[in-house]
């Protein structure tokens, strides 16, 4: 899919934020009246989006501020601010993630139950394969049979061989497999499927933690990443599980998935103002095409225009 097929996708993806969004802010700023019920509704209005409230506070107070130098001549120029600013801050959470070729690679994929991780692990698969990388995918979600199956299908489709063990064998053991394979002298990228848990389980918290400590202690210094995958669909709880994931494994980076069911779309902005965690790829659809690097620019213009 070419970068125009996706940009249209985006905004199509984007929908739901912005008929809730843009529409209303287009009404809004068809006021002649730069006053306080205005910032009210503005203020209403970007936190309903999820855009968190830092980020409308300190919007809102820059407004006040160019109001008070006279430097805005009407409430329409408030949008130029609103996506200037949304910029601003998305632009520091667009890092790609940088995969080297001939040497091992490893991206740990993190999360809750069904933010679409297994379904993600498919779609980077793909992308790296088309890229010329070689992958192989490694089921350390072993709790659910279904989960195996899900991502031996996707492995099939993405032409990517799949390391496993029977059902609710050792997550770690597993992952040491993929380790051994490494040794062995594979140096392609090695993508683990977790199982999805919550934040707020701790056991299996430290599941995760014990799988990274094998990686860490079997393959001392080699290149990695440990991808979060957060379902937009969820608003600010995605931000809460960001910051026990980023606090308790280390995660640095994240996936952003399902932004096409969503609109709560302006969880990006939070993520970026009060994270500082990339945002890698973000999510639009089902396809093997619909993850695609993290782009501000697109993902503003997809959003307000």
């Amino acid at each position: 899919m070419g970068k125009n097929s996706f940009f249209e996708k985006l905004k199509t993806g984007l929908a739901k934020t912005r008929d809730v969004l843009t529409m209303d802010l287009n009404d809004l700023f068809s006021k002649k009246v730069i006053d306080k019920e205005l910032f009210d509704k503005l203020e209403e209005l970007l936190i309903s989006a999820d855009m968190g409230p830092q980020f409308t506070y300190d919007l809102i107070d820059d407004v006040k501020k160019r109001v008070s130098r006279h430097d805005l001549q009407n409430a329409g120029q408030i949008k130029n601010i609103l996506q200037e600013r949304m910029i601003a801050i998305l632009q520091k959470i667009e890092k790609p993630l940088i995969v080297p070729k001939g040497r091992p690679f490893i991206i740990m994929t993190i999360g809750v139950n069904g933010s679409g991780k297994t379904t993600t692990i498919g779609k980077l698969a793909s992308s790296l394969k088309s890229s010329g990388h070689e992958v192989l995918l490694v089921a350390a979600d072993t709790f659910r049979a279904a989960a195996i199956e899900q991502l031996e299908v996707w492995g099939s489709r993405a032409g990517a061989p799949v390391i496993k063990q029977k059902m609710n064998a050792d997550p770690a053991a597993v992952v040491f497999d993929a380790v051994a394979k490494i040794k062995a002298g594979y140096s392609g990228v090695v993508i683990v499927d977790t199982a999805g848990r919550l934040h707020t389980r701790t056991n299996l918290m430290e599941e995760l933690k014990k799988i990274k400590r094998i990686i860490n202690k079997e393959l001392p210094g080699v290149a990695q990443e440990i991808l979060l995958v957060l379902d937009a669909t969820t608003g600010q709880n995605a931000v809460v599980q960001a910051k026990i994931f980023k606090e308790d494994i280390g995660a640095t980076g994240i996936a952003l998935t399902k932004l096409d069911g969503t609109s709560k779309g302006g969880v990006v902005v939070r993520i970026a103002n009060e994270l500082a965690l990339p945002v890698r790829y973000i999510g639009v659809g089902e396809g093997l095409g619909d993850l695609r690097v993290f782009d501000s620019r697109d993902f503003t213009k997809a959003l307000l225009d």
